[in-house]
């Protein structure tokens, strides 16, 4: 691995770095993204993603082993403290290769259990909903028709490195649709109008649980492909969960199911 030395934050490297974090578009254009921690980089390269560029900083770091990356670029605590966005990541920040997965690389066992997120915008609500992906077992999580991009440095954070230990992929609602039938693996739609209690619900065979944003719910292509409608109760005055929630709350219930 190539070694340098930089310790100005003005740095044409360091700018890059940074700009990266911000700019989603420099993002797809450069093929990269950017991960903060020793759990969240190790993560990734354990689900096959490369890295670019490490930056560590020996004083935070120690002398451990690093993982393998094309080169590394060490930095004083002074400019880590400036580039890294949270604290507690154990002074490496890592510029990974974008790994873009299709709906036809997806690999899924017998009676799958997907999770579906439409039109997600928060990436923190995606990134918590991974974390909950990942807990739960579940075989792949498909985002359709994103208002955010997978390699969004907040999703990242807050999937505490699970949007790379569950397969995760960006498509349209109409793609997953037709991927879904053809496998033979039931709709099931988190909505409160013409629904069945969600526990009253097979979800043993093949299984994607689907769920819509807060505020609209789901839109008609979803609620027209369901094979079953499904609803949490709802016992106080408000008519919606938060979707991490909601998706905790109906996937452990497959998990029960499937285990019982």
């Amino acid at each position: 691995m190539r070694t340098e030395q930089i310790t100005s934050a003005q740095n044409p490297k360091i700018k890059t770095l940074l700009a990266l974090e911000e700019k989603s578009r420099l993002r797809r254009e450069m093929g990269l993204f950017v991960v903060e921690g020793r759990r969240e980089i190790g993560h990734c390269v354990e689900s096959g993603f490369r890295i670019s560029t490490l930056f560590v900083c020996p004083e935070i770091y120690g002398d451990g082993p690093l993982p393998e990356a094309e080169s590394v670029i060490e930095v004083p605590a002074s400019l880590y403290d400036r580039i890294a966005y949270r604290g507690g990541t154990e002074g490496l920040i890592a510029e990974i290769h974008e790994r873009s997965l299709k709906l036809s690389g997806l690999d899924l066992p017998e009676n799958p259990l997907v999770a579906v997120l439409e039109s997600v915008e928060k990436p923190g609500n995606l990134g918590a909903v991974m974390r909950t992906a990942d807990a739960a077992g579940v075989d792949a999580v498909l985002v359709c028709d994103p208002l955010t991009d997978l390699y969004n440095p907040n999703l990242i954070r807050s999937s505490l490195g699970g949007i790379f230990t569950v397969p995760c992929v960006a498509c349209s609602s109409k793609e997953a649709i037709d991927f879904l039938k053809a496998r033979g693996i039931q709709i099931l739609t988190a909505q409160l109008q013409d629904s069945s209690w969600y526990y009253d619900t097979d979800m043993k065979r093949g299984t994607a649980i689907v769920i819509g944003t807060e505020d609209k719910g789901l839109t008609d292509i979803w609620r027209e492909a369901a094979d079953a409608h499904i609803k949490i109760p709802m016992l106080g005055s408000l008519d919606s969960l938060n979707a991490s929630v909601s998706a905790a709350i109906l996937l452990f219930e497959a998990v029960r199911q499937r285990n019982s």
